[in-house]
């Protein structure tokens, strides 16, 4: 079943006069449990695909469809609602509440659910023992090693059961060992059902998807799968 439907995406940004085309008419279709890398240089594109999909940023023209569901006729309520509920984010920053232990930092996204408190802890605990942190639960960020701090977002971004995983660059402030450990969690994750698109410009982490698609110049370069 399709999870994301993209027809002829395109976005243009204005800078003064100047016209920057970001993305050219951009086609992709990803079905549910899919585990997919979106790959590119600088400026490619990738990025603004990326803020598209996850109802960050809207097209200049063009339709995204997502679990059914046209975003271009959502109001900002529904967006957020769907940025919370159906889309998980892992940033490359971890972007943690430092002064929050790990268990409220999983909890963060719970409480804009209006979910009671002790539903909350919960599957917020069970969130992080999903991902092998059933012993740090109560520790603050500076208290983790860096992999441990992208655990606790990847935790964070599954806590909702969302129908989508967006990781956009997330072992880019990781050594390459622990960078591979996050990536082998992110694959247990696909294999438990959980839909993923990756975004890189490195080779070697895309290789652990399923499909690469690669954009240049704002178009499709290439899709592949495994």
């Amino acid at each position: 079943m399709k999870l994301i439907e993209i027809k002829n995406i395109t976005k243009v940004y204005e800078m003064g006069e100047e016209k920057l085309f970001a993305l050219r008419g951009v086609d992709l279709d990803i079905e549910q449990n899919e585990y997919i890398a979106i790959m590119g240089p600088s400026g490619s594109g990738k990025s603004t695909l990326m803020n598209i999909i996850g109802c960050l940023d809207t097209p200049t023209s063009g339709d995204y469809i997502l679990n059914g569901k046209d975003v271009h006729e959502m109001d900002d309520d529904e967006l957020a609602g769907i940025r919370n509920k159906e889309i998980g984010f892992v940033f490359q920053t971890f972007n943690l509440l430092p002064r929050s232990d790990a268990l409220h930092n999983v909890e963060l996204p719970l409480i804009y659910s209006g979910i009671s408190r002790l539903e909350r802890v919960r599957k917020a605990e069970e969130a992080l023992v999903n991902v092998g942190l059933g012993d740090r639960m109560k520790h603050k960020p500076n208290e983790l090693s860096g992999g441990q701090r992208q655990r606790v977002a990847v935790a964070r971004a599954l806590v909702n059961n969302p129908s989508l995983i967006l990781a956009d660059e997330p072992t880019g402030n990781l050594d390459t060992k622990t960078g591979e450990e996050i990536m082998v969690l992110l694959k247990e994750l696909n294999s438990k059902g959980n839909t993923i698109i990756l975004v890189t410009h490195e080779a070697n982490i895309a290789k652990h998807a399923l499909r690469i698609v690669k954009i240049r110049d704002g178009m499709i370069e290439s899709d592949s799968r495994k």
